[in-house]
This record gives structure tokens, C-alpha cells and sequence, in this order.
């Protein structure tokens, strides 16, 4: 039988809506056999709290444990941070990898200081899983080029997916589906990798990190490009790669 790849879902500052991805792919995997889905749950959704957020990743994290044989994080916009803050917390945690899409550069000029003020001393360091991080061309919130250097600096891989905006609701992507087929490569990478393995990660003191794009938009300034396809045939099983 399958492995159930239970999913944790961090959203960014208020939740995300019923419009948003990340709540269209929470309700498909909750329906679906081989997966589950949890979401944090803050209590400083509005002003977030790092010690909270990062408390409530610790705390699905552990649901999610309990219903699957793997897990993923699927983080968005602030969730990043929160996610990678306790991803360096826990180390030793087994997760087979971290979704991380449009973190916002905690020293731009759009960046809630106030709302989130504790979050502004968060700094991007080696993740101890496989990541991925998705950005936009068009992110009031962070230009591509700061995103393409947090991917450099957790050591994740990096795709530039184009002009969406901040990639919530307001981007009109519905259920996103080019972003799952980024995420089902993620998955299967931490398959392949095993349970919190970081093998297959670009090295850490690479300036660049690897874009898994298809198209021009993917190819960041001074990111290697590895197409999605290629990336598939590499992580399907029995390639004996």
C-alpha cells in the first residue's frame, strides 16, 4: 500500500481563504486516501507572534505525524518563515520536505513591521529537508531577487513561476495546478531521498540555487535552470538514479 503523505499547512497572515490554494488542496487531500492535511492554528493570526506560529507548526506537525507516513510542509507567504524557524528548531524531526511560495523579504518596504514585528529578525539559514521555493516576478512583498537568495541560503531549490502577484487570492490561480505538479516533484524527491533526508539539496555555500521551471520565466538571473520534466524522470521510482 501507498505511503499517506500528511500535509501541513502554514498560511501566511490571517489565514488563507476559501479561494486560496492552499485551502483547494487542503480540502482535496483531506478526501483522498493516501493523504491527509492539518493546518496551524495561532492564536495571533492578525499580529503573528514568531514563539506562536512557530509553536503551532510544532503542534500540527505532531497531528500530522500521527495520521501519515510522511510529512510535508506547504507553506505561503509569512508561513515560510514560521516554517523554516521551526524546521532549524527541530532538526532531528523526519519531514520529507518544505513547500515554501512567496516568503516576504523581512527588510522591504511593503513588510508588515508592525503586525509582525517579530518576525523582521528572521535571517534564511540551511534547511535540514529538501525544500522548494516558489516565487513571483510581480511580489509587491519581495522582489525575485531577494526570494532567488533566501532559496541560495536554505539551501532549496528555486522556481520563478511568473506574474502572479503575491500567489494567494487575489492572483486568480484557483487551484494552482502547476504548482502542485512542483509540489508532487518535491514530494517525490523526499521519497527518494528518505524521511528528512537533505541529500538531494543544492550545497549551501552554492551561491545559486536550482530552478525547477519549464519555461523563460523560470530561468531567475543567475539561477541554474533544471526543467520539471527532467526532474520527473529523475525521481521516478525504479530509474535506479
Amino acid at each position: 500500500m501507498a505511503d499517506v503523505v500528511a500535509f501541513v499547512i502554514i498560511p501566511g497572515i490571517d489565514g488563507s481563504d476559501e479561494r486560496h490554494w492552499q485551502s483547494r488542496w487542503e480540502r482535496q487531500w483531506q478526501r483522498r486516501p493516501d493523504s491527509s492535511a492539518v493546518r496551524i492554528a495561532p492564536a495571533s493570526w492578525s499580529r503573528p507572534d514568531l514563539g506562536d506560529w512557530v509553536a503551532a507548526v510544532g503542534t500540527a506537525y505532531g497531528e500530522a505525524a500521527r495520521h501519515g507516513d510522511r510529512v510535508v510542509l506547504v507553506a505561503h507567504s509569512l508561513g515560510c518563515w514560521a516554517a523554516s524557524a521551526w524546521l532549524r528548531r527541530n532538526p532531528s524531526s523526519p519531514v520529507g520536505g518544505a513547500f515554501l511560495v512567496a516568503p516576504p523579504d523581512p527588510r522591504g518596504p511593503a513588510f508588515p513591521r508592525t503586525a509582525a514585528a517579530t518576525f523582521r529578525t528572521v535571517s534564511a539559514r540551511p534547511l535540514p529537508c529538501p525544500a522548494l521555493v516558489v516565487g513571483s516576478s510581480d511580489d509587491p512583498y519581495c522582489t525575485p531577487t531577494a526570494a532567488a537568495d533566501f532559496a541560495a541560503r536554505w539551501a532549496a531549490r528555486w522556481h520563478l513561476a511568473g506574474p502572479y502577484g503575491h500567489v494567494n487570492s487575489a492572483s486568480g490561480l484557483g487551484a494552482w495546478p502547476h504548482g502542485r505538479a512542483l509540489l508532487d516533484v518535491l514530494v517525490r524527491r523526499g521519497a527518494h531521498t528518505g524521511r528528512g533526508s537533505g541529500g538531494d539539496r543544492p550545497s549551501a555555500r552554492s551561491p545559486r540555487s536550482r530552478s525547477l521551471g519549464t519555461g523563460p520565466a523560470a530561468a531567475a538571473p543567475g539561477a541554474a535552470h533544471e526543467g520539471l520534466a527532467a526532474l520527473r524522470a529523475r525521481y521516478e521510482p525504479g530509474n535506479g538514479s
